[in-house]
Formats: structure tokens, C-alpha cells, sequence
């Protein structure tokens, strides 16, 4: 099982276990309720590589794309339960929404996002903000020598309907 740690220490590992031969797979995510879609996702990523490190977005940078009542589980609560999975070999928090900067850093071989986004040159739409349907690390995987892998979208509930569902249950409205 892996284990929460810092960003200095993630590139210092990363650097070691490439130097050993090891080959380096990335992911990151909110990860704020962990369900089975979750747990598939990071299987796969890590049958890609040797070690597998996860980026958890940090709750200022959840709250910033999914809105103030998010994320429901802190993130170092999301990084410890994220690090307890067997396919999950370290997993840290990381401040900002979008993770370039610390992939810069330990330069994965492989870096995994799941079937809902999109390779594309074309990271920003008309009006120059970011497209939400887009990689937008791909540019620091590839400038490394890595590449982006898309998982297929696994058949579960999302967060987000999760937490709908549960909403409604508990509202009296069923």
C-alpha cells in the first residue's frame, strides 16, 4: 500500500526509481468520495508502469471548480484514503487546479486521465480561457519525454451524482 508524502519527496523517489529502471505513471484528481469508478481507474493506471504516484487537488482548487460546497472529505483525509489503495504507491496533495507544474517535476513516463478528456493541441477555446474537456498537462508530459494515456470511462456514479443521489434519498423526496 502506498503512502502520503510531499511533492519534494514524490520527485526525489521518481528520479531514484527511473535511475533504477522503473517506469513512472501519474494521475491526479480530486478524488473527494472514492467510489468503485475510482478504484478501476487507478488499477489500470498502475498496470501501466512500476510506480504509480497520484496528485490529489487540494481543497482550495476543488472549491474552485466544483463550487463552495466541495470538496466533502479533506484533502488530507483524500490523500490518506487515495494512499491506502494496493494499485497506489504514494499519493500527494498539490495547490492549483491544474497539475504541470509538479508533473514538470517528476516527469512521468506515462500520465493517466480517463476517457472524458481529450487529446488536443488546442487547449484554449475562442475567448483564451482553458477548455474543460482537454489535457491541459499534456504539454509538460510530452516536453519530458512522457505521454498521456486515456483510460476508458468507467460505468459508475460520478462524485457528483453520488452526492445528488445521496441528496435525494436523505431529502425525503423518495
Amino acid at each position: 500500500m502506498g503512502k502520503v508524502i510531499a511533492l519534494g519527496e514524490a520527485v526525489k523517489l521518481a528520479e531514484a526509481a527511473r535511475r533504477g529502471g522503473k517506469k513512472i505513471v501519474t494521475t491526479n484528481g480530486a478524488f473527494d468520495i472514492l467510489h468503485l469508478g475510482h478504484v478501476r481507474y487507478l488499477k489500470k493506471a498502475k498496470r501501466l508502469g512500476d510506480l504509480l504516484f497520484v496528485g490529489i487537488n487540494s481543497d482550495i482548487s476543488v472549491r474552485k471548480y466544483k463550487g463552495k460546497n466541495r470538496p466533502v472529505t479533506p484533502e488530507k483525509e483524500r490523500a490518506e484514503i487515495v494512499a491506502s489503495l494496493e494499485s497506489v504507491d504514494y499519493a500527494f496533495v498539490f495547490s492549483g487546479r491544474e497539475p504541470s507544474a509538479w508533473i514538470a517535476r517528476i516527469k512521468p513516463d506515462i500520465h493517466v486521465k480517463s476517457g472524458d478528456y481529450r487529446l488536443s493541441s488546442q487547449l484554449r477555446d475562442k475567448s483564451g480561457a482553458y477548455r474543460k474537456d482537454v489535457i491541459i498537462e499534456q504539454s509538460a508530459v510530452e516536453r519530458n519525454g512522457g505521454r498521456v494515456v486515456l483510460l476508458p470511462l468507467e460505468k459508475t456514479k460520478s462524485t457528483t451524482e453520488r452526492i445528488e443521489s445521496i441528496l435525494e434519498k436523505f431529502s425525503g423526496r423518495r
